[in-house]
């Protein structure tokens, strides 16, 4: 069975403001998306986080509507990955421009 990816988007940020858990939802069918009223990443607004048990958890920041589909590529990449590591980020593209922390599962 695949571990759910559970997606967490800062409520306090314009983005967050905006209802973006909404089209998060509907982009990231397959993930469970939910909202915390702020992450503390407010040097760089707004920010989403990914996380799943057992892996690597990620906090992008600086995400707009215009990232929705690296986003959906990144989702896709961490619930195929078996510890949510990358060797590689480049297979991240600009989204891994935009990472904040990096958390060990």
């Amino acid at each position: 069975m695949t571990e759910v990816v559970r997606v967490t988007i800062c409520t306090t940020c314009v983005l967050g403001q905006a209802g973006f858990a909404a089209t998060l939802a509907k982009a990231l069918p397959a993930a469970h998306i939910q909202t915390v009223e702020c992450m503390s990443g407010c040097t760089r607004p707004s920010t989403v986080a990914f996380r799943a048990r057992g892996k690597t958890a990620y906090l992008f920041g600086e995400i707009t509507e215009a990232d929705l589909p690296l986003l959906q590529r990144f989702q896709d990449l961490y619930a195929q990955s078996p510890d949510g590591d990358f060797p590689d980020a480049r297979v991240l593209g600009d989204l891994r421009l935009k990472a904040i922390a990096r958390i060990p599962g």
